[in-house]
């Protein structure tokens, strides 16, 4: 596939997905997938902010999906090194859906996050 048909196509996907939430985060797991860190984040966060505020407007789907979006945006700010960040989705993720792999993510996190704390002790 050449250059400027991909490039069509993910126009064409980013068109779509305004005011999807779950477009944007399927557009985000793609970038992920392709190492994009910056869309991918930037696709995450449209994903929570088109969610409402009130969680007790959300159905079971909507529900998971703003989980995930947050577990997502956990994951991409962990490789980008901003353990903060991404505590602070993880737990956010881990509050609306306490599964085991959302305490798992909150627990790796906050261990990463000690020990490139410790590291920059002197």
């Amino acid at each position: 596939m050449n250059r400027r048909l991909i490039w069509v196509v993910l126009l064409v996907v980013v068109m779509a997905c305004k005011d999807s939430p779950d477009r944007h985060l399927q557009l985000g797991s793609w970038y992920l997938q392709k190492g994009l860190l910056d869309e991918a984040i930037l696709e995450f966060r449209e994903a929570t902010r088109l969610f409402p505020a009130n969680y007790r407007n959300l159905s079971r789907e909507e529900f998971l999906a703003l989980s995930k979006a947050h577990y997502n945006l956990a994951l991409a700010y962990t490789k980008k090194g901003w353990w903060d960040y991404a505590l602070k989705e993880a737990e956010t993720s881990f509050d609306l859906q306490p599964t085991k792999d959302h305490y798992d993510l909150v627990r790796l996190i906050k261990q990463r996050a000690n020990l490139e704390a410790s590291q920059s002790d002197p």
